[in-house]
């Protein structure tokens, strides 16, 4: 089951506006990826978030806006921004509220709540802004720390999803 459209505002260690919500992007941003990250340590969530910026251009051509989302304090958030000097926004959610709003998996009970090492696994959430409100045009719930859709899966589904709805 997909979620619905959930607004949020958190802040943004990232390029973009802070405090970031759906609502404050410019109109002409069609999509909106949410990159839901298990934690501030996880390599896999480091190396997608590069992989993301690298290809950045190819998501604005698609007029989708990439949103990573780390479920860590913005203290700790910063140290990425710093480190990898990303071109699209990059929240701090604390408390996981709004990854837990997606649909966030969670594995491993009581212990994969208590620790987001240990239980939380990545997710996308493409949002599609072109109604109101913006509606969940797709989702991609990890079961492992390995599995995410690529660049390239993304940037198909995009293209999918935007001859979808204009045709």
């Amino acid at each position: 089951m997909s979620p619905s459209f959930v607004d949020f505002s958190l802040p943004n260690l990232g390029a973009g506006p802070d405090p970031f919500s759906v609502d404050a992007l410019p109109e002409e941003v069609r999509f909106v990826l949410l990159c839901f990250q298990r934690d501030y340590h996880c390599t896999n969530c480091r190396k997608q978030v590069q992989q993301l910026a690298e290809q950045y251009p190819a998501f604005q051509e698609r007029g989708a806006e990439v949103v990573s989302i780390v479920p860590e304090p913005p203290e700790r958030v910063a140290e990425w921004q710093a480190d990898y000097d990303l071109p699209f926004p990059l929240l701090a959610d604390p408390d996981a509220e709004v990854g837990d709003a997606y649909d966030q998996p969670v594995r491993f009970g009581f212990l994969g709540d208590w620790s987001d090492f240990l239980g939380r696994m990545p997710a996308i959430v493409v949002l599609d802004r072109r109604g109101e409100p913006p509606t969940v045009a797709a989702v991609h719930r990890g079961r492992s720390t390995f599995d995410r859709p690529t660049v390239d899966e993304l940037l198909a589904e995009l293209d999918d999803l935007g001859e979808h709805r204009e045709n």
